[in-house]
């Protein structure tokens, strides 16, 4: 994704032509011609498209509001397949941007006004640090929800801007590992600053990515709770299974293994089951109920 600070120039259109329908025919005048001028978007629909009814509305009112700096150029690809052809559109809505007759930068499927306003943002070169942070909240709620696909293209949008945003890495890591991408993953750690690698967010991330090294491991849980149920004191035995069952993802068997360890013998092993607890948190992120639940319990245990 291409986000450099583009500034606008030249003279704006006036708000009451910022949206035009487009077609085959005006393209060049309306999209290309316009584009040197003022940010040009253009939002490929379809009256079939349920996300495209919802997109739209939002792109012309945020369009509005920039007084003349953007322009919204609606194509429908039923009445005008030409244009979409070419640019190799492939699903509905899809929203290119333009700027000084080239396509700069684009999205797919229906956003939040917020999403479109920090996009725009971004290409006018407006914004800044509040920008960001505000593409970085939204990457963030994306990879919460499971939307991968829109997290990463969030993170390493941040990273066209800022190549060392240890937020925007760890998030893109983050991204990769929920992909099952471990390779991936670690190289983009890797191009965390060395004076940064102890940040909350690259250590949450490379606790995540230790986990899932040991998930790509073979599964000895089986052995390690047949050791355990032959001999409950043996404390090795519950730490490893712990380790192996959050791993695999079994978080709340790991943490009862683990809050047990602590329980029994806090100090064992330099407090190993403590600190493993810690890296879990870190990995599974704080607003996990695991994470939330498990920091309860430990704290009610070592300050009973």
């Amino acid at each position: 994704m291409d986000l450099g600070g583009l500034k606008p120039g030249g003279a704006s259109p006036g708000a009451q032509d910022v949206i035009t329908d487009g077609t085959s025919a005006s393209f060049a005048k309306d999209v290309i011609d316009a584009s040197r001028s003022a940010l040009v978007l253009v939002d490929f629909w379809a009256a079939w498209c349920g996300p495209c009814k919802q997109l739209t509305p939002i792109l012309e009112k945020v369009v509005k509001s920039y007084n003349g700096k953007v322009r919204l150029v609606k194509i429908n690809t039923d009445e005008h397949p030409a244009i979409a052809g070419q640019l190799r559109i492939q699903s509905l809505p899809t929203v290119y941007a333009f700027r000084d007759g080239r396509p700069l930068d684009g999205f797919m499927g229906a956003l939040p006004e917020s999403q479109v306003r920090s996009f725009i943002d971004r290409l006018l070169g407006e914004g800044g640090e509040d920008d960001l942070a505000g593409v970085l909240e939204a990457a963030e709620a994306a990879l919460d929800q499971g939307d991968l696909q829109t997290a990463a293209e969030a993170f390493a949008a941040v990273l066209q801007e800022d190549q060392q945003n240890v937020q925007a890495l760890a998030g893109l890591a983050r991204c990769y590992l929920a992909s099952g991408d471990t390779t991936r993953a670690e190289q983009t750690l890797a191009l965390v600053p060395p004076d940064k690698q102890g940040s909350a967010p690259v250590q949450s991330a490379r606790a995540a990515l230790d986990l899932a090294k040991i998930a790509g491991q073979d599964d000895n849980s089986a052995e390690l709770e047949q050791r355990l149920a032959a001999n409950p004191a043996d404390l090795k035995a519950r730490f490893d299974l712990a380790v192996a069952l959050a791993a695999r993802g079994k978080k709340e068997e790991a943490l009862e293994h683990l809050l047990d360890l602590v329980r029994r013998d806090r100090n064992w092993n330099d407090q190993a089951a403590r600190k493993q607890l810690v890296l879990l948190f870190d990995a599974w992120g704080p607003k996990d109920p695991s994470t939330l639940e498990g920091r309860r319990r430990l704290s009610s245990i070592l300050f009973s």
